[in-house]
């Protein structure tokens, strides 16, 4: 339904963690599908989230997990975080396949 009211449309999407694995897609977000990340493109997509959520996160990246390989690897790499008014950071952004091969 949000891919239909999205289409042909330039967006942004707005995520934060989920979870305290740092999920940023996949888990508690499936409705934002693949095809609407694809739409937006990286560079659209904004991520949010407090420098305590980040260290609590113990250096991990946080994790993409689209069910898209393809798709997740796209957005794996640095990513800008917002964690405060004029305050940001780059931190690393990994999808699950790597994630598991780490462990």
């Amino acid at each position: 339904e949000l891919l239909h009211h999205c289409q042909d449309k330039p967006i942004k999407i707005v995520v934060t963690t989920i979870g305290g694995q740092g999920h940023i897609f996949g888990r508690g977000n499936q409705q934002i599908s693949p095809a609407l990340i694809r739409q937006a493109g990286r560079e659209n997509i904004i991520v949010i989230a407090s420098k305590s959520k980040l260290q609590a996160l113990t250096k991990r990246p946080l994790v993409v997990d689209t069910s898209d390989a393809e798709l997740d690897a796209m957005l794996s790499g640095s990513m800008t975080v917002i964690t405060g008014y004029h305050d940001a950071v780059l931190y690393p952004i990994s999808d699950l396949i790597s994630e598991e091969s780490n462990a």
